[in-house]
């Protein structure tokens, strides 16, 4: 199968392409620069491979949780693309895709994931691998205070992360000895969400373009900076119909 995937709820931005299980990236730590970098991310994958957006089989996305002006641009310009070509969406947990890409660095098989989600909280998940390498949610996904988090039964976890540096001391004694090690310079990156979309798309999980909205899990406003750059992303987005 061909799908194109973005990623950017983060301060790292990447899109990736995946064709018949090989996976290119483009990947830059890029704070605020989302908007100008992830359109030529994915045009300059698909001319490397020759092809149009009108050739993949889908496009996906890190859906969040994460930064709103983040999600609102992958989100936009997701949608924009599959509306031109006519195509599906995967959206992808953003916290799946950075426990994937810690296990795929050989993390281990089990993984919690802790970002920062700013004002004193952590948005924070437990995945474990599945038969076929593919991480698996043990809990729901959630945002709440460092203090709060609970861990699942079993130990030899691996925390995965910026939280796991902005609310050091809090997790780790919340997480107690489960904990055995950590690295809190990772983040989500678009190759993992193209393999976790691709078995998404196989499981028939991919939705409408119409359908490809952000997952906040906070119950926040927007800024007007987040809604100007949504605005723009999608106008981008649809200028290359």
């Amino acid at each position: 199968m061909k799908l194109l995937a973005l990623e950017t709820s983060t301060i790292a931005c990447s899109a990736a392409l995946l064709i018949d299980g090989e996976i290119r990236e483009r990947y830059e730590i890029a704070p605020r620069r989302h908007a100008d970098l992830l359109l030529p991310m994915l045009d300059a994958l698909l001319a490397e491979a020759g092809i149009t957006p009108r050739d993949l089989d889908a496009l996906a996305f890190g859906r969040g949780p994460g930064a709103f002006t983040g999600l609102r641009i992958a989100a936009a310009v997701a949608q924009g693309v599959a509306f031109a070509a006519d195509l599906p969406v995967v959206p992808v947990s953003t916290l799946a895709a950075l426990a994937q890409d810690g296990v795929d660095d050989g993390a281990g098989q089990r993984i919690l994931t802790a970002m920062d989600a700013r004002i004193g909280e952590v948005y924070w998940g437990a995945f474990e691998v599945g038969t076929n390498g593919l991480v698996v949610a043990r809990d729901e996904e959630r945002v709440c205070a460092p203090e709060e988090v609970s861990v699942p039964e079993g130990d030899n976890w691996y925390g995965v992360g910026d939280g796991l540096s902005a609310y050091a001391e809090a997790l780790t004694n919340a997480a107690g000895e489960a904990l055995r090690s950590s690295d809190a310079a990772r983040w989500p990156r678009a190759r993992a969400v193209a393999r976790l979309a691709a078995h998404d798309y196989a499981r028939e999980l991919a939705v409408p373009a119409v359908a490809a909205l952000p997952v906040y899990l906070r119950e926040r406003v927007a800024s007007t900076t987040a809604e100007r750059a949504l605005k723009r992303a999608a106008d981008e987005a649809a200028a290359r119909k």
